[in-house]
């Protein structure tokens, strides 16, 4: 039997993946989280194969809340599910340690096929984002900016648009909040932009994360 954890903020979203899987003989539902706080409570408590992690809940969420994830004792396979389907999130989830990335609009038979695949210790890639991510390795500067970023810049991208500040990048990062600002001028420059509220126009348009949450 896979046991399976749902992390996912939106109560329908929730209840519809939730009917879903009790369908399948093989899979089980052992627990839920509707924001990042409750979702490490849970990992503390309740042993799963597999988590269905959505990328934007309000806490600890994104690219960082997967690193800390796979870093936990007897870590869960991670299988993100997000209505973006933006190749360079996918990327940076799967570098991050997630085993898989599947979009909300999947056929059903998709998203189990997806946690069967994830669970037997394989990596699973939305079929339509792993053709693009296949054909956009041979773009080279038609790349859009925000691919131009490294790993650290993009982190605190995400963090910067969350609504965090400099100085508490610094304390989660363990890096000083000078350091911080140096890769925020940076990351500013790469994408031609000003402000923070520049960063989050851009984060918006493109789709990338959720801003303020």
């Amino acid at each position: 039997m896979i046991r399976v954890l749902i992390a996912e903020d939106h109560t329908l979203v929730r209840e519809g993946i939730k009917q879903l899987l009790s369908m399948a003989d093989d899979i089980e539902v052992v627990g839920e989280a509707s924001d990042g706080d409750v979702l490490f409570a849970a990992l503390r408590e309740t042993a799963c194969e597999v988590l269905l992690l959505d990328m934007t809940m309000p806490g600890p969420h994104g690219i960082e809340a997967i690193k800390r994830i796979a870093a936990l004792p007897q870590a869960p396979r991670i299988l993100v599910l997000t209505m973006h389907n933006e190749t360079q999130i996918a990327s940076r989830a799967l570098k991050a340690g997630a085993s898989g990335f599947a979009t909300k609009d999947s056929e059903p038979t998709m998203l189990l096929a997806a946690i069967r695949k994830v669970a037997a210790g394989r990596r699973y890639i939305d079929p339509a984002l792993a053709d693009r991510m296949v054909f956009e390795m041979g773009m080279g500067d038609a790349r859009p900016p925000h691919e131009t970023l490294s790993e650290r810049e993009y982190q605190i991208f995400e963090l910067l648009v969350s609504g965090v500040s400099v100085t508490e990048i610094g304390e989660r990062l363990s890096i000083s909040s000078k350091t911080v600002s140096t890769h925020k001028i940076r990351l500013l420059q790469k994408l031609n932009l000003t402000t923070t509220a520049d960063l989050v126009r851009y984060a918006f348009e493109a789709q990338l994360f959720t801003p303020g949450v």
